[in-house]
């Protein structure tokens, strides 16, 4: 499975700024998890989630989706 914040972001036009005034999110764990350094915990992508005004399976890409 796969992350795909930078995808959403794109389409949205939003930056790392934005999304991490949008969700609470620090701006370095937002780098880190679209450049697939770290596992995000879920309540971080619950944070996500929300701030964007998304499910949570909509943050992540799968052949099983």
């Amino acid at each position: 499975m796969k992350i795909i914040l930078y995808k959403i972001m794109l389409k949205r036009k939003l930056s790392i700024r934005q999304v991490s005034i949008l969700t609470g999110v620090s701006k370095s764990t937002i780098q880190k998890t679209m450049a697939e350094l770290s596992n995000p915990t879920i309540c971080t992508m619950e944070k996500l989630a929300a701030g964007l005004n998304i499910s949570i399976e909509s943050l992540y890409e799968s052949d099983y989706k």
